[in-house]
C-alpha cells in the first residue's frame, strides 16, 4: 500500500504546478503540461521503483475515474434540446476523422492503437476521448502520451488561427459557434477560440456559449465509440464462441452514462422548481467541484503517462502521427465548413 501511496502523490504533486500553468495558458492546457513535466521528472528520478505500483495506478485508473466524472458536466437535456440542431456535422465530422485515421494507418503503416487514439481525439473531444478510449484498446503510456502530443499541436494551431480564418469564410456568430465546436478538439481550446471571436466581435459570450453546447455534445460520442471499440478488440482479440459482452464492457462508462443521467434529473428537478433555491445551490457547487476534480484527474493521469514515456521513442516516431493527425485536423475543418456551406448554416 504504502508503494502505491508513494506513486499517488508524486503524480498528486507534480499535478499541482501542470494545472496552474493550465490554467495561466488555456490554448496549451493542464494535460499537456502534466506530460511534460512527468517527461522531465521521468529523466532525472532515480530509484524509481518505490513510485511505481502508484504511477501505474493514477495512468490507468484514476483515468478512468476522470472520464467518470466528466459526466457530471453533461446536461443531457440541455445538449440535446440545443445541440440537436448540429448533430448532421457532428456525425460527418466524427465519421471523416475515423475513415481518414483508418485508411491513413493501413497506408502508412501506423501501429493501430495510435491511430485509433488520433482518431477518437480529433474527432470527438481531444484528451477527454482519448482518456476513455486507452483503457478500452489497452493503449501504452507512450502511445497515449503520442496522441495527446499530436492533438496538442493542431488544437493549438486551431485556437490562434480559427477566429481569422472564420471573418475571412464571413461567418456569423452561429456559424463559427458551430465550426469551433465541431472543427476544434479539446475543450480549452474551443473556449479560446469561442472566446477571441466574441471579443473580436463584441458578442458578450453568445458564441462561447454556443460553441460550448456543441463540443459537450460531441462529447456523448465518446458513449457509442468505446462500446463499438470494446466489443471489436475483444472479438480481435479471442475467441468468438466465448464472446461475452459483459466481460468487456467498460463499466467506467457505465458511470459516465449514469452521472450524466444524475445531473440532467438534478438540473430538471432546479429548472421546474421541485428543489429549493438553497439546495440548487449546494447542487451546482458539487457538480461543479466533480468537474473541476476531472479534469485534475486527467492531470495527474497526464503526470503519470509522462513518468512512463520513453522520450526518445516519441521523438523518433512522431512524423507519422502528425501526419496523421493533420489530416484528421484538415478533414474534420473541411467537411465541418463545406456542410455548414451546403446547409447555408454560415
Amino acid at each position: 500500500m504504502n508503494s502505491k501511496l508513494n506513486g499517488i502523490i508524486l503524480c498528486l504533486i507534480l499535478a499541482l504546478p501542470a494545472w496552474k500553468l493550465g490554467k495561466e495558458f488555456p490554448v496549451v492546457g493542464g494535460p499537456v503540461f502534466g506530460i511534460i513535466i512527468g517527461v522531465i521528472i521521468a529523466l532525472i528520478l532515480k530509484n524509481r521503483a518505490k513510485f511505481d505500483i502508484g504511477i501505474s495506478f493514477v495512468s490507468k485508473k484514476v483515468l478512468q475515474y476522470a472520464v467518470i466524472l466528466l459526466g457530471f458536466g453533461l446536461n443531457l437535456q440541455t445538449v440535446i434540446s440545443v445541440g440537436s440542431s448540429s448533430l448532421p456535422i457532428i456525425i460527418s465530422t466524427i465519421s471523416i476523422s475515423l475513415i481518414v485515421a483508418y485508411i491513413l494507418a493501413k497506408f502508412m503503416n501506423i501501429p493501430t492503437k495510435i491511430a485509433t487514439l488520433i482518431g477518437v481525439g480529433s474527432s470527438i473531444c481531444g484528451g477527454s476521448a482519448i482518456a476513455a478510449t486507452a483503457p478500452v484498446i489497452d493503449a501504452h503510456d507512450d502511445e497515449i502520451a503520442q496522441a495527446i502530443s499530436v492533438i496538442f499541436l493542431f488544437n493549438v494551431i486551431a485556437a490562434l488561427i480559427f477566429p481569422t480564418l472564420g471573418d475571412i469564410l464571413n461567418f456569423s456568430n452561429n456559424g463559427f459557434a458551430l465550426f469551433a465546436g465541431t472543427a476544434v478538439n479539446d475543450t480549452s481550446s474551443v473556449t479560446a477560440a469561442a472566446s477571441a471571436w466574441d471579443s473580436i466581435h463584441n458578442t458578450g459570450t453568445q458564441v462561447l456559449d454556443s460553441a460550448t453546447i456543441v463540443k459537450l455534445t460531441r462529447t456523448l460520442a465518446i458513449i457509442p465509440i468505446t462500446l463499438f471499440l470494446a466489443v471489436y478488440n475483444s472479438k480481435k482479440n479471442s475467441n468468438t464462441k466465448n464472446f461475452s459482452l459483459k466481460k468487456i464492457f467498460p463499466m467506467f462508462i457505465v458511470y459516465f452514462i449514469l452521472a450524466s443521467i444524475i445531473t440532467t434529473i438534478c438540473n430538471y428537478f432546479i429548472e421546474v422548481g421541485i428543489i429549493t433555491e438553497d439546495i440548487s445551490m449546494i447542487i451546482n457547487n458539487v457538480f461543479s467541484f466533480l468537474k473541476y476534480l476531472s479534469k485534475f484527474f486527467i492531470i495527474m493521469a497526464m503526470v503519470a503517462i509522462g513518468l512512463n514515456t520513453n522520450i526518445k521513442k516519441l521523438i523518433f516516431s512522431g512524423a507519422k502521427p502528425l501526419t496523421l493527425g493533420f489530416c484528421c485536423w484538415l478533414a474534420v475543418s473541411l467537411v465541418s465548413i463545406g456542410l455548414q456551406k451546403i446547409l447555408d448554416l454560415f
